[in-house]
C-alpha cells in the first residue's frame, strides 16, 4: 500500500465527498477518499485487479464481502482517517443529505440513505434501454460502461442493451479501446485479463473486463451521432444513430414484440435481484 506522504504529516485526517452507487466498489464516498483518492498508481491498480472485479460481491450497492471495499477500508484505517463529511445529491446536483462522523459508521448510514432512494427490483426483459445519465457522464465509452452494468442486471441472456450516450470524446482511452480492437471476441478479452495477476494489473483493464462481461451476456447497441460507428464496431458493439434505430436493431436480435425494460439513468440506480 502506497499513499501520498503528506498523510504522515497530518495530526488529524478528515475527508469530504459525496455518496452515490458505484458499479464495483458498492458506493462512492468514505474510504474512497484514501483509496483511490490519495493512493499511488500501484495501489490503485492492485485494488482494481481482475480477481477483485470478478468477485460476485463486487457489485453496485453492495459492500458486504466486497474485496474492493474491504481493501479500501484497510487503506483508510492505516491512513488514520478519523472523520468524514459526505453528502448525497439529487438529480439536479442539490444536496439532499449530509452524513458526518466516524468514517465507517457515518458512511454506512449515508449508503443506506442512498439505497432507500435508488434501489429497485430487477425487471428482466430481452431488451433493456438505458443511458449514462447525460453530460458529463456520457462523454465516452469508458464512462458509459457504468450505465451498462445496471442494464446488465436486467437483460436476459442473449438479449440486447440499448444505451444512449453521446461519447463525444470517443472511447475514453487508447488502452481501453485496444483491448477490444485487438481481440477476436469479448471472451478473448476476458481470458487475457483474468490471466493478469493482482500486482501486474494494467491501467483501464477493469473497465475492459466489465464491458467484456456485459458483451458475453448480450449485444450492446450504442446510440450516438457524435462517435464514429466504426470505432464502436471495433469494440464489438453495435451502433445506432437514433433510439428508434437502436430499438429496431434490438428487436432483430430478440423479437418484434419483445418486452422492454427502461432504466432512465443507469448510473444512479441499484438493481436488486
Amino acid at each position: 500500500m502506497w499513499l501520498n506522504s503528506l498523510i504522515d504529516w497530518a495530526d488529524l485526517v478528515v475527508a469530504e465527498g459525496f455518496i452515490e452507487p458505484h458499479f464495483f466498489a458498492g458506493f462512492s464516498g468514505g474510504r474512497k477518499s484514501i483509496l483511490p483518492g490519495i493512493a499511488y498508481a500501484e495501489t490503485v491498480l492492485a485494488n482494481h485487479c481482475s480477481e477483485f472485479i470478478a468477485n460476485q460481491y463486487a457489485t453496485t450497492g453492495n459492500m458486504v464481502n466486497n474485496p474492493i471495499n474491504q481493501d479500501m477500508i484497510y487503506a483508510s484505517q492505516k491512513a488514520g482517517l478519523k472523520f468524514i463529511l459526505n453528502v448525497v445529491l439529487d438529480s439536479n446536483k442539490k444536496i439532499i443529505g449530509a452524513f458526518a462522523g466516524d468514517p465507517e459508521k457515518a458512511h454506512q448510514v449515508g449508503c443506506d440513505f442512498v439505497k432507500q432512494l435508488a434501489q429497485v427490483k430487477a425487471v428482466p426483459a430481452p431488451i433493456v434501454i438505458t443511458s449514462n445519465g447525460g453530460y458529463p457522464l456520457d462523454q465516452n465509452i469508458y464512462q458509459a460502461v457504468k450505465g451498462m452494468t445496471a442494464a446488465e442486471a436486467c437483460v436476459e441472456q442473449g438479449g440486447a442493451i440499448v444505451i444512449v450516450a453521446s461519447c463525444i470524446d470517443r472511447h475514453g482511452g487508447d488502452r481501453f479501446y485496444e483491448w477490444f480492437a485487438n481481440a477476436t471476441s469479448p471472451v478473448h478479452v476476458m481470458n487475457k485479463i483474468l490471466a493478469i495477476t493482482r500486482n501486474q494489473t494494467l491501467p483501464d483493464q477493469w473497465q475492459a473486463q466489465i464491458l467484456s462481461r456485459v458483451l458475453q451476456k448480450c449485444t450492446v447497441i450504442l446510440v450516438t451521432d457524435m462517435c464514429p460507428p466504426e470505432l464502436i464496431e471495433n469494440m464489438h458493439m453495435t451502433h445506432a444513430y437514433t433510439l428508434e434505430e437502436g430499438i429496431k436493431k434490438a428487436e432483430l436480435i430478440t423479437s418484434p414484440n419483445a418486452d422492454i425494460t427502461v432504466i432512465p439513468d443507469g448510473v444512479g440506480v441499484i438493481i436488486r435481484q
